[in-house]
């Protein structure tokens, strides 16, 4: 009887110490960082590049019948694809406003004038 609990424990050990073994070649395999997500150095450089070389674009859009003029800072991502890191609204009028192209003429050039302001004070 004790000699069948010690083979069990022994067993069990063995089994813990090869799973313990995969646990270490799998971590390795993927990466090694242990953090899930984490990039390689050189995408975090690009990518802190790309952040760095953010701007501020026009933009417009329409929620719930709003028509919202705004101002974007955004950077291309690694993907190829715009990331908008911050969103400003400048200007809000329904949709339907018989007066709707005339605010949104204004609006988006009130947008551009403000997005070449804070590109402009954002570099050295």
């Amino acid at each position: 009887m004790v000699i069948g609990i010690v083979e069990l424990l022994v067993l069990a050990v063995a089994l813990g110490l090869i799973l313990l073994f995969g646990l270490a070649v799998w971590t390795t395999l993927r990466g090694g960082s242990g953090a899930r997500g984490a990039l390689p150095s050189r995408e975090r450089a690009a990518l802190a590049a790309a952040i760095a070389q953010a701007r501020w674009l026009p933009g417009h859009d329409e929620v719930e019948g709003e028509t919202r003029v705004l101002v974007r800072r955004a950077y291309t991502g690694l993907d190829g694809q715009p990331v908008v890191l911050e969103e400003r609204v400048l200007e809000s009028f329904p949709a339907q406003d018989p007066a709707w192209e005339a605010r949104f003429t204004e609006g988006m050039s009130k947008a551009r004038f403000r997005c070449t302001y804070l590109n402009t004070e954002e570099r050295p």
